[in-house]
């Protein structure tokens, strides 16, 4: 029986080649390559040829007067998609008030600039490339204080006739609406009372008399704030 061969050392390295694991270095460099394998095998799942998909829904945005709102959803798309944004059916323009922005690789979103009532609505974002299209859709709601934007104007009239005093009022969430004279509420009854329409109110005054001359308020107020505004009534 023949014997057995001493098996031979491993040759040593060459000098300054050798890696310790517990090098904290080392340990460094080695999260950062899996965290860019990580990174590129995500990015490479997101471009495999297909319809648009949606893979984070847009939510509803609460926008308060004079602020920026922004919708975004995140989407899987290549070839690269064709992307719109419509408010209650109507494209929207990338410009000034409305901004497109992407976020790389997958984020798409809509900035709302110098937010006002007119931007309450539905929001719509289509997604599309030559394999198909999606949409999603989300609601901008507006929150504006109670406010009057003209209050009424002072008036001289004769005994008999009839007064309208309007002012015009904005709020949302829709705000209280009341009218006082010299202070105190005034109780409606079929001669005196108001109306309130969605962006003005109305005191109507009937057969008026010298006892109805006076300062007249009207005020207004929501969860978010209240204003007021004065007018005099005089009769001759």
């Amino acid at each position: 029986m023949s014997k057995a061969a001493a098996p031979k050392k491993p040759a040593a390295p060459p000098a300054g080649c050798t890696i310790d694991i517990n090098d904290p270095k080392v340990q460094d460099a080695a999260i950062k390559i899996q965290a860019s394998y990580r990174g590129h095998r995500s990015r490479q799942e997101l471009k495999e040829k297909g319809p648009p998909r949606i893979l984070k829904e847009l939510k509803d945005v609460v926008l308060i007067e004079g602020s920026a709102a922004r919708l975004d959803c995140r989407v899987s798309a290549f070839p690269d998609p064709l992307i719109r944004w419509l408010k209650n059916g109507q494209e929207l323009k990338d410009g000034p008030k409305y901004r497109y922005t992407f976020e790389d690789p997958d984020i798409v979103a809509l900035v709302v600039r110098d937010g006002t009532l007119s931007d309450l609505g539905k929001y719509t974002v289509t997604i599309s490339n030559t394999f198909g299209e999606t949409s999603d859709s989300a609601k901008i709601i507006i929150e504006v204080p109670g406010k009057i934007k003209k209050g009424p104007d002072s008036v001289k009239v004769k005994a008999g006739q009839m007064v309208k005093l309007v002012a015009h009022i904005s709020g949302e969430p829709e705000p209280d609406v009341g009218w006082a004279k010299d202070g105190e509420d005034i109780e409606e009854d079929d001669r005196l009372f108001y109306d309130i329409d969605s962006d003005t109110t109305t005191l109507t005054i009937k057969n008026i008399r010298a006892a109805d001359a006076g300062k007249y308020e009207v005020f207004v107020e929501n969860s978010l704030g209240m204003d007021q505004s004065f007018a005099r009534v005089d009769v001759i």
